[in-house]
């Protein structure tokens, strides 16, 4: 007797994984070979992270992965196992806005704002590592993400304006 097909894709394993996610610890039952971006969107509806390209060229998924810019779109859930994880929720909220988040509005940076969660999140990274950038600085931080709008001149301006208000503040990057 032969098994013939039965119609059915061959199920993929389930994986636990153990990741704080914008502060908050998480155990999460995801399928082997789940991508970040997917987990992020459709399991825990953080609809800030974005889907471009799908293929690390276009820097709208990122977010910080122990405060380190990272394409959640081609970034494997195992490979953020004990980690931890924000995005553009995790950034700040509507009565306490991160000072990127402020700079971004002041300056009008975000126009269509398909691009901006990436651009925040990789700004955050680098005024972690950098508390004072130069414009030369923010613009190789930001290479690579697209912006189709035109703002890239806003976004430079923002991100200064942050790193000024957060050096007078004294606020930290860190939340």
């Amino acid at each position: 007797m032969t098994q013939g097909n039965t119609g059915q894709a061959p199920s993929t394993p389930t994986t636990t994984v153990n990741v704080r996610i914008n502060g908050r610890q998480q155990k999460l039952e995801v399928n082997g070979k789940a991508r970040l971006l997917d987990v992020l969107r459709d399991n825990l509806g953080l609809k800030g992270v974005r889907f471009g390209c799908g293929a690390n060229q276009c820097g709208a998924c990122h977010v910080l992965v122990d405060g380190r810019s990272v394409a959640s779109c081609d970034t494997p859930m195992w490979a953020v196992e004990q980690k931890s994880v924000v995005t553009l929720e995790g950034l700040g909220s509507p009565s306490n806005p991160h000072p990127l988040q402020t700079a971004f509005l002041a300056e009008q940076a975000a126009q269509c704002g398909f691009c901006t969660s990436g651009m925040l999140v990789s700004a955050a990274a680098l005024l972690q590592r950098k508390p004072q950038p130069t414009a030369d600085e923010v613009r190789s931080a930001l290479d690579g993400h697209l912006c189709r709008c035109g703002t890239h001149n806003r976004i430079v301006r923002a991100v200064l304006r942050a790193a000024e208000d957060i050096n007078r503040n004294s606020h930290g990057i860190a939340r």
